[in-house]
Formats: C-alpha cells, structure tokens, sequence
C-alpha cells in the first residue's frame, strides 16, 4: 500500500457510506482473534440500516482489498438480510477471512458455510455474484492504489450449489429470475 493517500479500508468505507447516502451506516470493528488478526489487521464490516436506498440491511467488508489485493484489484464482500443480527456481521468476517487467508474467492464462487445462514434456513452456502440489489455505482470503488470490486455474497442452499455445478452460473441466476427470489429471506425454499 501507498503512503500517497489514506488507507484503502477507509476509502472503501466512505464509498459505501456515499453509495447509502441517507442511511445511518455503523463501522464495527471485528476480533477475529490473534492469529486471524494477522490476515485481516484492519477488517471492519459496515452494517447499513434500511433507508431510500433499501429497505433491507446491508453487511459490508472493509479491510479485504488491503490483505488481498493484487496488482492494485482486489474485493470487498456486501451482504443483505432482513434485520440487523451480531450473526451477520460474524459471517462477513469469516467470508472475509477465508477469502483473504488464501481461498481467493472471486465472482460465480462459492464458499461453505458450514452451518445454516440462520438457525431453521436451508441456506449453507454463500454464492459470490455481482451486487444485483445495488448495481455497478456500489460494486466499483475507485482506490488511489488501484480499483475494490464489491461482490455479493449470497446465501443459498445446497441444492443450488449443486445444480450450478452440474448447469452454470447462468442457470443458476435464471433459476432466481423465474422463482422471484426475495435473497433476504432467509426461509425461502430453494430453486433446485
């Protein structure tokens, strides 16, 4: 990173707070412990309150790009859900973590959760897309170092997984279109 302008966590964090103009934004600060804490030294998750942009709550990384970024590109991860819940802002910290620890997620991944998104949904699984709810003014960040993509982290089932695996992405995504998915639901039943 450049001493040339402020830290890319922090740019990243007033894009999103411009993105979501009108809608209180909080910066949570997340322990992941002290070994954790030397892949991601500076890992927050924005949590965006519903406003005129959405109705939902948003959970956005900000620390990825500066322990993962290559060639000046790298990501951040944003999440939607229906309430604001301490759970999110853990799964945002352990998407980021795996990401940054090596994985490398990108967009059309997908990462095990390894538990339900909430307790009772079918979802166990978050698929990395392209931020569909927010659109392209949210998913480039310009950095003075280079450029953050924010991509969606998704959550899904593992039916759905598996029917990307064996049809695509693309099918997957119009899977979505046809059943009307409301990705905020953490309950809703699964498309494959």
């Amino acid at each position: 990173m450049s001493d040339s302008g402020p830290p890319a966590a922090e740019v990243v964090e007033s894009h999103v707070r411009a993105f979501f103009a009108g809608h209180l934004v909080e910066a949570v600060d997340h322990d992941l412990g002290t070994e954790r804490q030397r892949v991601l030294p500076r890992l927050r998750v924005l949590v965006v309150a519903p406003g005129p942009r959405s109705d939902s709550w948003a959970y956005v990384t900000a620390g990825c790009w500066a322990s993962a970024a290559h060639d000046g590109h790298g990501l951040e991860f944003v999440m939607t859900a229906h309430v604001r819940d301490q759970r999110f802002i853990e799964l945002m910290a352990m998407i980021a973590y795996y990401h940054c620890e090596g994985h490398r997620l990108d967009l059309e991944h997908s990462m095990p959760i390894g538990e339900p998104w909430v307790p009772g949904s079918s979802c166990d699984h978050v698929l990395i897309s392209l931020p569909y709810l927010h659109g392209p003014d949210l998913e480039h960040c310009p950095l003075p170092q280079g450029h953050a993509r924010i991509l969606w982290a998704l959550p899904v089932t593992t039916a759905e997984i598996e029917f990307r695996r064996r049809h695509g992405h693309e099918a997957l995504e119009q899977l979505f279109d046809a059943a009307q998915l409301i990705p905020t639901d953490p309950f809703r039943a699964s498309v494959a």
